[in-house]
């Protein structure tokens, strides 16, 4: 059990000093990324002792006065609780300087995931596809092909397909090649049209084996990069998790070996309050930075946002981003 002190930021596992953080995410919509509920996900984590989160969740409530027996991050999201979000995320507010966001923007993930396992190009190439081609291509003919790279790349597929998901994908670039184009993305189409083994290759490998990484789901890279953020501190890093389908014995197995984790336990939300203050880090985050993605953001809300959001973040869009994006700062000591 990891036990904690108000100015040592981590606990001792087995006589080493461990840095346990708490996490939740926001916007989960599986595998569909392109016509989901959401074009944002969000992980949050916080990282300070259960009882002062336990403190700061009590403050939360006597500030709101609901009598709902379980707060989420939507009754912070209500106009009427907007100054209680401002305290929370603010300079002087409880997590500020111990916590972390993680942002995808999901369609540029999408991009991102069909553009590394088709091409082995980095993210500049799939930022530079993902900005030029609503421009070049309209958003109709661009959202088909986002859903025909959403299909191809998916490990689970609805029941009532039938088709294999690599014809359609190829026809939608075909498509776009018809068209005129600035040259990098036509270039970027070419090198997509040309990996039709790849994408058959990876369509067997899915085949042969479901349980796969799912190269699709935001979460697991976004626990990787959290891990990534608060090893920074030079502590081993374990995580507490609120449960998921997603991670089972296997791919937790893979995280802590991938994010270097002293380990990844799960639990139910309600029943750690930093997991609570994660999830309402995560859910604001999400909120805000959707907005500020689709140019109807809270100037106010996404300055208090920027410096819990983290530089690793899966962002393509350039004006949200240069919102969002962080500035330099420093963890704070607890």
């Amino acid at each position: 059990m990891v036990t904690w002190s108000r100015t040592d930021p981590a606990g001792a596992v087995g006589g080493s000093r461990v840095m346990e953080v708490a996490c939740d995410e926001s916007g989960a919509d599986g595998e569909n990324l392109t016509t989901g509920n959401t074009d944002v996900s969000a992980h949050g984590s916080v990282r300070m002792p259960v009882e002062v989160a336990s403190a700061h969740l009590q403050e939360i409530r006597n500030r709101i006065r609901s009598p709902a027996e379980e707060y989420k991050a939507n009754i912070l999201l209500r106009e009427k609780h907007r100054a209680v979000l401002a305290w929370l995320l603010g300079a002087d507010g409880p997590i500020h300087g111990h916590a972390h966001v993680h942002l995808t923007e999901k369609p540029f993930f999408v991009v991102d995931r069909v553009v590394a396992l088709l091409t082995d190009r980095g993210p500049d190439t799939a930022r530079t596809l993902h900005r030029e081609g609503p421009r070049s291509f309209g958003s109709e003919r661009w959202r088909e092909f986002l859903e025909s790279a959403n299909n191809l790349l998916r490990t689970r597929r609805s029941p009532e397909a039938v088709e294999s998901p690599v014809d359609p994908f190829f026809h939608a670039v075909d498509a776009l090649l018809l068209m005129p184009s600035p040259e990098p993305v036509g270039e970027i189409l070419e090198l997509l049209a040309r990996a039709r083994s790849r994408a058959d290759s990876y369509r067997a490998r899915i085949a042969e084996s479901p349980e796969l990484f799912p190269v699709l789901n935001p979460l697991m890279p976004a626990i990787v990069h959290t891990a990534a953020h608060w090893r920074r501190e030079g502590l081993p890093v374990a995580l507490v998790h609120d449960r998921q389908n997603l991670l089972t014995d296997e791919r937790i197995a893979w995280i802590e070996e991938r994010a270097q984790l002293a380990g990844l336990r799960l639990v139910v939300a309600r029943e750690d309050p930093r997991v609570l203050l994660a999830d309402f880090l995560a859910g604001t985050a999400r909120k805000i930075a959707s907005d500020e993605l689709n140019g109807q953001g809270d100037a106010e809300l996404t300055e208090l946002l920027r410096p819990y959001v983290g530089v690793s973040s899966v962002w393509g869009d350039e004006s949200s981003w240069a919102a969002l994006g962080p500035k330099a700062r420093r963890i704070r000591p607890l």
